[in-house]
């Protein structure tokens, strides 16, 4: 062990001497069985899935059943990923849960789901950080492990948008889907993952927000309740011309460039908004580019690793590959890093 520099009165502090490196050691995923079409979204809201397919690329999503939430997504995901990495649960040492759509402020869903893993009572937080949650949690639990606070740390990444977004609402609720991501970080004998290159636009706070206040629902219960609203043309503004800047930053400061990649993984916020940050980072047309959204929609903070699975599944890339991870959204914040590619269960 090393010692940190004593104070006035000569005590110290013990910290760990080295850092080391951390790495993606396994993947998994969950997606609801129920599959929603453009043609049933569109039974409440005044759309067409011609319109819907043309302004986001999205043909189909995915709904929980009754009974299904985020901590039962959660779970499923990550066992998938605990079995991916070899794993056992009673090796987490911590356990790093990305959602905005968690409906409780007590306990933290991290803790829920790491009893039903059966882990041994590791450390455990709800991370909120929107559509950038996953790339954001990544980031703290590459350095965990790096500092040595924990050994292996399991990121979720999490939403069920089904519950939160109104299904009346024309602007928001064609975009969102359900869904969960998983991944083991541990150390590792060469880089895994990159540093990360993050930040915000509060100036911006009001493109993405929930509305009204659950304090404002509870002393009015007869008005609207919460749902998640959203000014489609200041986000995709903001996401399509500056979203390519931080996805270069985070290759340069990995050391690489956009020919070193195998795989480019963006939050799937939109098809359109994919295509002009791919086309704003000049991304040679041999790399290929997630397009989950397809039939996953928006997930929000299980985009990113929902999208890493699919890509995998389908050979568009494989364990080993260098990839780019990029999220954004509410806010608004970003977060992308360089990843080595895990395997799947």
């Amino acid at each position: 062990m090393g010692r940190a520099r004593g104070d006035a009165m000569g005590k110290q502090i013990e910290v760990p001497a080295v850092s080391r490196y951390s790495a993606l050691l396994g993947l998994g995923a969950y997606r609801p069985e129920r599959v929603v079409s453009n043609d049933e979204i569109c039974e409440l809201i005044d759309s067409s899935d011609e319109w819907i397919q043309s302004r986001s690329g999205i043909r189909n999503r995915r709904f929980t059943a009754e009974g299904e939430s985020v901590v039962s997504m959660g779970v499923e995901a990550a066992k998938k990923a605990l079995e991916a990495s070899g794993i056992a649960p009673e090796q987490i040492g911590s356990v790093v849960v990305a959602t905005s759509t968690y409906t409780l402020q007590t306990p933290p869903a991290a803790a829920v789901i790491a009893d039903a893993l059966g882990t041994n009572g590791p450390g455990v937080f709800d991370l909120g950080g929107g559509c950038a949650g996953f790339c954001t949690a990544l980031a703290l639990a590459s350095d965990m492990v790096r500092a040595g606070s924990a050994d292996y740390v399991l990121v979720i990444g999490v939403e069920q948008m089904s519950v939160t977004t109104d299904p009346y609402d024309r602007s928001t609720r064609f975009i969102f889907g359900d869904g969960a991501g998983a991944v083991v970080v541990g150390p590792s004998d060469v880089p895994g993952i990159g540093p990360v290159a993050w930040g915000s636009d509060g100036s911006q706070a009001d493109a993405i927000v929930q509305e009204p206040g659950w304090l404002d629902y509870l002393e009015n219960p007869t008005g609207p309740r919460p749902f998640i609203k959203m000014t489609g043309t200041a986000v995709f503004r903001w996401a399509a011309f500056e979203m390519g800047k931080v996805a270069l930053h985070a290759l340069e400061k990995a050391g690489l460039s956009t020919e070193d990649l195998d795989a480019f993984v963006p939050h799937q916020a939109n098809s359109r908004i994919t295509e002009v940050i791919a086309r704003s980072m000049k991304l040679p047309e041999s790399v290929p580019v997630s397009d989950d959204i397809a039939e996953t929609g928006n997930t929000s903070a299980a985009s990113v690793p929902l999208a890493m699975e699919a890509m995998l599944r389908d050979g568009e890339t494989k364990p080993g590959d260098t990839a780019l991870l990029l999220a954004f959204g509410a806010g608004l914040s970003y977060a992308a890093q360089v990843v080595t590619m895990p395997p799947l269960a």
